[in-house]
């Protein structure tokens, strides 16, 4: 549902923010110095509002000498200056949101580093129009984990809409999911009383409770439950397994993309270690066939709806793995963290104003329903800002179909047929010439009239006023993620009126520690 690949970037590991209060008297973590805001704006050169006529210039920047110049962009990305540091430095040195650079792995990984980078909101769509851009193998970028991951198939991720399988596969978990929509609320709010008793529990032997691994179990339960008839999969041959067989075989996938945060004497043999080969599929072989089989033996109703659409049962299977694991467990485990760090942050101003709505609606509409979350404009708001602000999907990656031009706030550039164009979504998401205050939390801003900027929230590989289909790349679980975030606050602010917590930023996201949990003082 949410493609994972992301969660292992780079980032400043293990940072903890100061707070500040913003218009809407929230705590936001107070901006650095040197800010995105400045930095974009710096790069302006007009202020042009005809679309079809913004001038024409050459891509700046430089690819460096082959070998050598992908290795030092590397780690200048991961090591020197860091994900948001190296492209607003670029920003910055070449006066354009528009530039050529290379991205990681590089060398020996991937036989070709080169990409243009586009980091605003204004350039970074043409990446979801799919006659213009080819998604050919590039969901990891510049390279391709081997098929033998995943039973030796390339998975619906990793095809283009123009293959023949991408809509058949596409429409199996589109359809999958809409037989399946009245499950989601039952299912998953059982899943938030496991998760939430787990916490109170250690919390009461501790004094403070790991959020991260709680709801880490809490995905892939519901996830697997969801495609295997409620089947609980500690009753299976997973046992209690499963979350850590997920990210043992995505680790070694994604490593090459990963920065471990360790000390600086070790950067290097990092480095070597992780981006000089990549790792055989053989090392996770024996964790991945145990998921295989659970799926394969448990998911039956799945499967046979499946073949009916006329898929390979077996095919289907390894489809399904890659999806409840590498997409819907892989992004969640991470868009859960991410979404109570900001309602955290926000502070007990937002949590009382959630908890208002969130209690009053339930009271009117007897229960938790669909119909009931829709009518909390402030906890769809704030699911909203926070997949805006920081979305655990920060890249995207496509090749040119063909010649074309790509258009930034200021210029036009010519892209040529082949070449790799890439978007770093929180630049495009947190574009000042787009968002008022862009790089601050504003928990209602999509509230009334913001509902028009929903248009600009892309974290789900389009736009969020556009709906997935066979014939895009948009992720196919899109509704059902916000749903569950929705569902998450609901349940949370039922119970509680506001909590304490601690985190520390790393390249695999917030990691959160609960401190203190205050129980809901008013009946609903």
């Amino acid at each position: 549902m949410i493609d994972l690949f992301e969660s292992f970037s780079s980032a400043q590991a293990h940072t903890m923010f100061p707070l500040t209060r913003n218009k809407t008297h929230y705590l936001t973590p107070t901006p650095k110095k040197s800010t995105l805001l400045s930095l974009i704006l710096s790069s302006t050169m007009s202020s042009s509002s005809d679309s079809d006529h913004r001038p024409l210039r050459e891509i700046p920047g430089s690819y460096g000498l082959p070998f050598f110049g992908p290795i030092i962009d590397r780690h200048n990305y991961f090591y020197h200056e860091g994900r948001d540091k190296f492209f607003a430095s670029r920003i910055s040195r070449h006066s354009s949101t528009v530039i050529r650079t290379n991205m990681p792995p590089g060398p020996f990984i991937s036989s070709d580093p080169r990409v243009i980078a586009l980091l605003d909101g204004a350039s970074f769509p043409v990446l979801f129009d799919n006659n213009k851009v080819e998604k050919f193998n590039v969901l990891d970028g510049t390279f391709m984990p081997s098929t033998k991951f995943t039973g030796g198939f390339r998975v619906c991720a990793y095809l283009d809409t123009t293959e023949p399988n991408h809509e058949l596969i596409k429409d199996f978990f589109l359809q999958a999911l809409a037989r399946r929509k009245d499950s989601f609320l039952p299912l998953f709010r059982n899943c938030l009383r496991e998760s939430f008793a787990e916490i109170e529990d250690q919390l009461s032997k501790k004094t403070e409770a790991g959020f991260n691994d709680v709801f880490s179990h809490a995905s892939f339960n519901f996830m697997f439950r969801l495609f295997c008839d409620n089947r609980d999969p500690s009753h299976t041959n997973l046992a209690s397994k499963g979350p850590k067989l997920v990210d043992t075989w995505l680790l070694f996938q994604l490593a090459p993309l990963a920065t471990l945060g360790l000390p600086k004497i070790f950067n290097y043999v990092e480095d070597i270690l992780i981006r000089t080969l990549p790792f055989p599929a053989c090392l996770t072989k024996s964790g991945y066939n145990t998921l295989y089989e659970a799926f394969r033996t448990h998911a039956t109703t799945l499967l046979n709806e499946a073949e009916k659409l006329g898929l390979d049962r077996n095919e289907a299977c390894h489809n399904v793995v890659f999806t409840a694991g590498f997409n819907a467990y892989g992004g969640l485990k991470n868009q859960f963290p991410v979404l109570l760090k900001w309602v955290g942050l926000a502070g007990d101003k937002l949590h009382a104003d959630l908890a208002s709505e969130v209690r009053g609606v339930v009271s009117a509409e007897g229960g938790v329903t669909l119909n009931a979350l829709e009518k909390m404009p402030l906890v769809k708001s704030v699911v909203y800002e926070v997949m805006r602000i920081e979305p655990v999907v920060p890249y995207q990656y496509g090749r040119a179909r063909e010649d074309m031009v790509v258009r930034s706030h200021d210029a036009s550039f010519e892209v040529k047929k082949g070449e790799m164009l890439f978007g770093y979504q929180p630049f495009a998401t947190k574009d000042p010439r787009i968002f008022e205050d862009a790089e601050v939390f504003v928990a209602r801003r999509f509230v009334g009239e913001g509902e028009k900027m929903l248009k600009h929230v892309l974290w789900s590989n389009g736009k969020e006023t556009e709906e997935a289909s066979v014939s895009n790349k948009q992720c196919a679980g899109k509704n059902l993620v916000v749903v569950l975030c929705r569902l998450l606050l609901v349940d949370f602010f039922l119970r509680y009126d506001t909590f304490q917590f601690e985190f520390k930023q790393s390249g695999f996201g917030p990691s959160i520690t609960i401190k203190s949990l205050t129980k809901a003082s008013t009946l609903f």
